[in-house]
C-alpha cells in the first residue's frame, strides 16, 4: 500500500479519480491540474471519503493523517502500520508509553547506536 498518490487531472479524468479515491482506506492524494488557473489539491481520503482538502503541501498532509488517526482512534492499515506508529509514537511522542513490541525493539536498537553529530 502506498500512502500517497499523485493524479494529473483534466476534465475527462475527474470521474476516474473520484472512483479511485472512493475505494481507498486511507490515502494522501495530490491532484495536479493541467490548466494554469486550476489550483492543485492535496488532501486526505479515509474510507473513500475526502475528509481534508486543500492542505497545501505534503508535510502538512502527513501531520494531518497522524493527527486525524490519533484524534478519532483510527486503526492504521497493516501495510503502513509500523511506519505511522514510529512517526506518531517516537517522533511526535504521542502515546509514547504504548509502544508495540516491534517498535520497542527498534527503539532499543536505535538508542544503542553511537551517532555523533558534527
Amino acid at each position: 500500500m502506498n500512502l500517497n498518490y499523485v493524479y494529473v487531472c483534466n476534465f475527462r479524468l475527474q470521474a476516474t479519480i473520484a472512483s479511485d479515491l472512493a475505494v481507498q482506506r486511507i490515502k494522501i492524494y495530490h491532484i495536479k491540474t493541467t490548466t494554469p488557473e486550476g489550483p492543485d489539491d492535496i488532501g486526505i481520503v479515509v474510507e473513500g471519503v475526502k475528509v481534508l482538502t486543500t492542505l497545501g503541501n505534503f508535510p502538512r498532509a502527513c501531520s494531518m493523517v497522524i493527527g486525524l488517526a490519533y484524534a478519532v482512534n483510527l486503526a492504521y492499515p497493516k501495510e503502513v502500520r509500523y511506519t505511522l506508529e514510529v512517526f506518531q509514537k517516537l517522533l511526535l511522542e504521542l502515546d509514547y508509553s504504548k509502544l508495540s513490541p516491534k517498535i520497542t525493539l527498534l527503539f532499543i536498537k536505535v538508542t544503542k547506536l553511537n551517532i555523533k553529530t558534527p
